[in-house]
């Protein structure tokens, strides 16, 4: 069995060793491990924790953890997946990784910021788990945060608070380094229509970090200010108003909807043309559509908030801007769909991952057309209909994105390739729990059961426990990915991957696995169109 050696065995940056290679380094390569190792921590206790919850959940009354423990652990689960995983996952590992590469340059456009924007996102996830031993313990809120409650409640909002604070710092810098690289850095002969299309996610998701993070910045300064000096911001006897809350919360938080799924729609845009053997359908109009998710996207923040009382002509106006901006949504999947109509498919995990991501998104956007409706959303608000569309949306899109995106650069990052036919197993699992787990929740909502609850009445036992078989089937196929990923980095297991194992046309794909330190051992050639296949040699994906 051939072996190959692994990224940490590569040459490090010069003048640094050791540890310190990795704790100084400026190369956005390791960088991008860095945070792999990190998001992948937080992923797997997030999971851990949302299988805890949906056990409690299996059955009526108190299971295996009381009230208030349920009421922290659904706030755990909800800020670490959203604030440590899904935000920064796909960006912060594969865009460190592979946008300079991208580009044809050696690195980002400022690398010392690129290891602060590092620090600040392990320091924010720290103070979030210190959070958990301190006075109070953990908040009891959910991941909204929502006043008046968290200005009264007695857990530790504003170290928690704090640390998602922390959090959104490291964000706008790492949209700031990527926007900037994108303007400055790439190959003098690329083009802005010769930039690939994951890179154009990338940069189109950084405008909104850039723009939109500091106003939930600001909100959760504003909920640390009441908690301490009580001035009265959000209380209606002070001149206040609680609904001013929400209006600034969601302002950031729908945008970030499109944080966490733009990266996810450029992973499926390199995935589908390599697998395809065909150039992308639409390139120019997957380009305008993801700047215009980025636009729309920041101007329908009010649709979270129709029950708490707006005008007709707010509610219309606001519903409106919601169905637009699923048109260059459905842009992106018509042109996906289209590449794939009567080419040369060669199937691998990536491409199934691919396949999946596609169809469980289109739930989610769909059912979110029913939320973004005010006449049915007055009836579904706050009930498991909206946990069944938000996980369709986020973890069905941007978290099977994220798996496409592991498996597709997975030989590239490391130079090894994984075992096929369990990276199939996992995905069959894993989907088929998804839909066990959250279509159930799409009923037991129309029926009327609300979210955030510890118990529930007689009616809803039985979805309840068809969603909890689900969520152990897809539990076990997300840890059996995970495990059959980490098998390939074992010296006794290593199967050496090519420089281009897929076939694929972008720049990452003509250099070696792993990249060198500087990325390219010669000048790269810049092809008029990024997803010219004219020469590139098929070659069949070996297990």
């Amino acid at each position: 069995m051939a072996t190959t050696p692994s990224f940490f065995e590569t040459p490090a940056p010069p003048g640094l060793t050791g540890i310190k290679a990795w704790l100084l380094t400026h190369d956005h390569k390791r960088l991008g491990l860095m945070y792999l190792w990190a998001v992948l921590f937080w992923f797997v206790i997030a999971l851990t924790v949302g299988f805890l919850l949906r056990i409690e959940l299996m059955t009526m009354g108190r299971t295996i953890m009381s009230a208030g423990v349920y009421n922290s652990a659904f706030t755990l689960h909800g800020v670490i997946m959203i604030f440590l995983f899904v935000i920064p996952g796909i960006p912060a590992i594969f865009g460190n990784f592979f946008l300079p590469i991208q580009l044809g340059t050696d690195d980002v456009f400022f690398p010392r910021l690129n290891l602060l924007s590092w620090y600040l996102y392990m320091f924010g996830g720290l103070l979030a788990i210190v959070s958990l031993f301190t006075a109070g313990g953990f908040p009891d809120t959910g991941w909204t945060f929502y006043v008046p409650f968290s200005i009264g409640t007695k857990h530790n909002v504003p170290l928690t608070v704090f640390a998602a604070f922390i959090l959104g710092m490291s964000s706008m810098l790492t949209g700031l380094n990527f926007i900037t690289t994108v303007h400055r850095k790439r190959a003098p002969a690329m083009g802005w229509m010769q930039i690939p299309l994951f890179t154009w996610s990338l940069y189109a998701t950084a405008w909104v970090q850039l723009l939109a993070t500091p106003v939930i910045s600001i909100t959760l300064l504003l909920v640390i200010v009441e908690r301490f000096l009580n001035i009265g911001l959000f209380d209606p006897d002070k001149g206040g108003d609680p609904i001013l809350y929400q209006h600034l919360f969601w302002m950031y938080s729908h945008p970030a909807v499109y944080v966490m799924i733009l990266p996810g729609m450029g992973v499926i845009s390199e995935i589908i043309p390599t697998f395809s053997r065909k150039a992308i359908f639409g390139y120019r109009a997957i380009v305008f559509s993801s700047m215009g998710i980025a636009v729309a996207g920041s101007l329908v923040w009010a649709h979270h908030m129709y029950t708490s009382g707006m005008s007709d002509t707010a509610v219309f106006v606001f519903s409106l801007l919601t169905f637009l901006v699923a048109i260059p949504t459905a842009v992106k999947v018509f042109s996906w769909v289209s590449t794939l109509y009567k080419a040369s498919i060669e199937m691998t995990p990536p491409l199934l991952y691919a396949l999946i991501f596609i169809y469980l998104f289109s739930v989610g956007g769909l059912t979110g057309l029913v939320l973004g409706a005010a006449g049915p959303d007055i009836h579904v608000h706050d009930t498991h209909f909206v946990v069944a569309h938000f996980h369709f949306t986020m973890f069905g899109g941007t978290g099977f994105a994220f798996f496409a995106a592991l498996h597709y650069w997975w030989p590239k990052m490391f130079g090894v390739m994984y075992d096929f036919r369990r990276a199939y197993i996992a995905a069959t699992l894993a989907t088929v729990g998804f839909m066990f787990h959250y279509v159930p929740m799409f009923i037991l909502g129309l029926m009327g059961m609300p979210r955030r609850y510890y118990d529930y009445l007689p009616q809803f036992a039985r979805g309840n426990m068809l969603a909890t078989v689900g969520g152990l089937l897809l539990f076990c196929g997300i840890i059996l990915m995970l495990v059959n990923l980490m098998l390939s980095l074992r010296k006794s297991k290593r199967i050496a991957a090519a420089a281009n194992p897929w076939g694929g046309c972008t720049l990452e794909w003509t250099v070696p696995s792993p990249p060198p330190v500087h990325n390219f051992l010669q000048e790269p050639r810049i092809k008029d169109y990024p997803y010219d296949f004219s020469d590139i040699p098929a070659t069949p994906p070996k297990s």
